[in-house]
This record gives structure tokens, C-alpha cells and sequence, in this order.
């Protein structure tokens, strides 16, 4: 199955015949698709009123730099504030990272969009496509961030997506750019960047997002295209029976596996359940490449939205207003290196995509 993307604030003729594809399972938004919060919610109806079927609407609004929606929105702070609360009040922390999954997790569903694709779980040990969108350097920190936040998704009828499996935060290179590959071997993953995501899986996460990071002691491909890491340790040992997302297949990382269809084919072959093709010149090559291949769309069922309160009801409850203020004291970590990584797109290019 495909996540496409669109090019603009509203649905194009040529977008629309795109949703009828058996293939497409559901778009993602970025912020080349927002002007306003009304705007948004009118471009979510009419993706629904197009599509034949359910249809998942995606985005990336972790908070920090990676948050699509803005204007209308509250600002969310990045991730690795929480960590210097933590070291003071751990229980503290953990819960306004509750309040921060919450309110996130409300506001979109809100808008109409169904899924924001978090948390990130990566650990943040310099890599300058992660930096401060990652909780803590910790892996038991990061953990427990992960437990709180899937719950707080959860309460705001949302699916929780964990990325980047196995962890892309503790190689330097960014792969919306660049190959990353790391080194270490299977023992010394699973003692510190697989303890994020056994955490989450266990607090019932729905969904994981693969990483375009090869980890050559473990597999000689990719994450988002090994069985080894997909059907083996992340199935098999690990127990995960949730939905797999590639990584988008549009970014620089990606490239090795050959042209569009030989990535699609690759990922899917490897066991990812869905590959997103963010990049609005791809889809016809990626609906293309789909054709004989069996999709089973209704699959995503249990990552749609439930139970969107609606702008009105959300502006009148007051746990948003005591979130709202609650999350201004979390510190906001210095700019990145990444901060102008394909991560934070105000339009498109080749090499950007899902964060």
C-alpha cells in the first residue's frame, strides 16, 4: 500500500484519480498543503468525499521545527526540553509529556487528519536529522517518555506511530541527504536503541516507521527494506504486530535500492505494510510500480482517527488551556544542525520527506 502526497491547498483533478488507485491507502500533508486551519480541515474533507474507501490523512506534527501546522495551533515544544525536567522531577516530566501527546494528538484530530506519525524514539546522540526532535541521549529515559506519550495519543484518539525502528539518533548522518550507516552489532542495539521501542510496543503502540539506516553487523540493506530487521527481529522477536511504515522513499537514503519501483518493491518484499511516496512528482511512477501487487487498504482500519471532538469542543475544554500553559515552561533546546534538513520543508524538493 502507498501514503501519496499532494502538491498544494487544494485537490487537483489528477490528485483525486490518484485516491481511486487500489493502491493508495491515504495521503500526508506537509506544510506546502497548509494555509490555515480552515483551509486544512476543507482540504481533509474533500480528500474523504474523493476517495472510494477510508482514507488515512497523515502528518508530521511532532512540535519543534517539525510541526506542518501552524497558524491556529498551539506551539509545540521540541522533544529534549523534556529531558532537563526529567533529571529534576521525572514524574513531572513524564506527565507533561502526556499533556503535550494530548494536546498535539486533539488538535489534528480536530482538523480532520487522522495520524501524526509519533513519537520519535530515536536516542539523541548528535544525529543532525534528529538533534532536539528526540527525547534524551538515555535509553531508559527515552523509555519512559515513549510509554507516556503513546498513552497520551491514545487518550486523544489517535494511533501511535514509533520511529525511526531501530534508531537512527546515534549515527551522525541525516538520510533525507545522506547514506547513514552504523556499525555497531545486534547486542549493542538491543541495549540502547531498541530499549525505546520494546518500551512502546509494550505500552501498545499501533504503529512503527522504519529507519533508511543500514546497520551492516545486523543486515547488509537498509532497515526499511531488511527481513532480517523487519520480519525477524521486529516481528518474530520482538512481537510487534502493529503496521510498518517505510521511511519515504523519496529521500536520499533510499536511492540504493535502485528506481521507484525497485524501492517500493524492496520495502514491501521486506515486510513494510505501507511505503509513503511524499513527493508529488513521484505517484504515477509509484501507482504504476503497484500494479499486480495485492493491496489491502482496510488494513490501516485501526490507525483512522476516533472520536474528534471538533474545533468548538476543543477551544471549550480546559485541559487544552491548562496543557497550552503547562507546556510554555518546558525549556526549548538551541537550534539544531538540522534545522534545515529535508525535516522542515516549507515546499518540497527531491531529497525531503516524512521526518
Amino acid at each position: 500500500m502507498l501514503i501519496i502526497g499532494i502538491a498544494g491547498h487544494t485537490l487537483a483533478p489528477h490528485e483525486r484519480e490518484w485516491l481511486h488507485h487500489d493502491a493508495c491507502a491515504g495521503v500526508i500533508l506537509f506544510a506546502r498543503n497548509f494555509a490555515s486551519r480552515g483551509q486544512v480541515a476543507e482540504l481533509t474533507a474533500s480528500l474523504r468525499e474523493a476517495a472510494p474507501r477510508p482514507l488515512l490523512v497523515c502528518v508530521d506534527q511532532e512540535g519543534g521545527r517539525v510541526q506542518r501546522f501552524r497558524d491556529g495551533y498551539s506551539a509545540l515544544p521540541p522533544l529534549q526540553g523534556f529531558d532537563a525536567l526529567y533529571r529534576r522531577d521525572p514524574a513531572a516530566a513524564l506527565a507533561l509529556a502526556r499533556e503535550h501527546a494530548w494536546l498535539m494528538a486533539s488538535e489534528v484530530r480536530a482538523t480532520g487528519v487522522d495520524l501524526s506519525f509519533a513519537p520519535v524514539v530515536d536516542l539523541g546522540r548528535g544525529n543532525r536529522a534528529i538533534g532536539n526532535r528526540a527525547f534524551s541521549p538515555a535509553p531508559e529515559v527515552v523509555a519512559a517518555f515513549a510509554r507516556t506519550y503513546v498513552e497520551g495519543m491514545h487518550e486523544a484518539g489517535m494511533a501511535a506511530t514509533l520511529k525511526h525502528f531501530p534508531g537512527h539518533g546515534s549515527v551522525p548522518e541525516d538520510t533525507h541527504y545522506e547514506v547513514a550507516v552504523d556499525d555497531r552489532p545486534l547486542e549493542a542495539l538491543r541495549a540502547l536503541d531498541l530499549v525505546p521501542f520494546e518500551a512502546g510496543i509494550a505500552a501498545g503502540a499501533d504503529a512503527v516507521m522504519m529507519a533508511h539506516v543500514t546497520y551492516p553487523q545486523v543486515a547488509p540493506e537498509p532497515a526499511g527494506y531488511s527481513p532480517r530487521w523487519i520480519k525477524e527481529i521486529l516481528r518474530q522477536d520482538m512481537g510487534f504486530r502493529g503496521v510498518v511504515f517505510a521511511d519515504d522513499i523519496g529521500m536520499a537514503a533510499a536511492f540504493g535500492a535502485g528506481g521507484v519501483k525497485a524501492r517500493i518493491d524492496a520495502h514491501l518484499d521486506a515486510g513494510c505494510d505501507v511505503v509513503p511516496v511524499c513527493h508529488p512528482d513521484l505517484v504515477p511512477e509509484a501507482l504504476a510500480a503497484m500494479e499486480g501487487r495485492r493491496s489491502d487498504t482496510m488494513a490501516l482500519a485501526g490507525l483512522l482517527g476516533r472520536g474528534a471532538l471538533g474545533w468548538d469542543a476543543l477551544l471549550a475544554d480546559a485541559r487544552r488551556d491548562a496543557a497550552q500553559a503547562r507546556l510554555a515552561g518546558v525549556p526549548v533546546a538551541d537550534a539544531d544542525a538540522a534545522a534545515t534538513s529535508g525535516a522542515n520543508d516549507a515546499g518540497y524538493v527531491r531529497v525531503e520527506g516524512i521526518a
